[in-house]
């Protein structure tokens, strides 16, 4: 049965990748490999369609491919040369503060903020929504991932 500390589990990987991302490329060690780990263990691109929204795309702003969504993170790809590498700018942590879980069977809908710690330690608020679906092994995979800054109130 899926549960809420399963969704906020799966969240708290998620975090923790984007971190460990930051702190291989600040380190100089394998950053892409470890992004690519991060976008193949917890999306499910391998098991079927992935909508992903990412936070600063405007030109290819959807990502429907491993590739669209690792270069997201860590840019590079020619193909998206708007990516400047979300993943790389030296996050110090993530937090998440969901508005609301909704669990129906084997999938999970959240929705809410998340806040990414640079190393100044000023938290940046972005809005997002994630989706999982339970992959065959009962790990939680993100099919759903749509992001954005918080609207203006000028």
């Amino acid at each position: 049965m899926l549960t809420v500390a399963d969704v906020e589990k799966a969240q708290q990987a998620w975090g923790q990748g984007i971190v460990e991302i930051a702190a291989a490329h600040d380190a100089g060690a394998d950053y892409v490999q470890r992004a690519q780990t991060h976008v193949e263990s917890l999306y499910s691109y391998d098991i079927g369609p992935v909508l992903f929204k990412p936070t600063f795309a405007a030109r290819e702003q959807f990502r429907p491919t491993f590739e669209g969504a690792l270069s997201y993170f860590i840019g590079g790809n020619s193909a998206f040369s708007e990516d400047k590498g979300f993943a790389i700018k030296s996050w110090t942590n993530v937090r998440f503060e969901n508005e609301d879980v909704i669990i129906s069977g084997s999938t999970a809908i959240t929705m809410g903020n998340y806040f990414f710690t640079p190393p100044n330690g000023d938290e940046v608020k972005v809005e997002f929504t994630f989706g999982y679906i339970v992959d065959s092994n009962g790990t939680l995979r993100i099919n759903l991932h749509h992001s954005s800054m918080p609207a203006s109130m000028d």
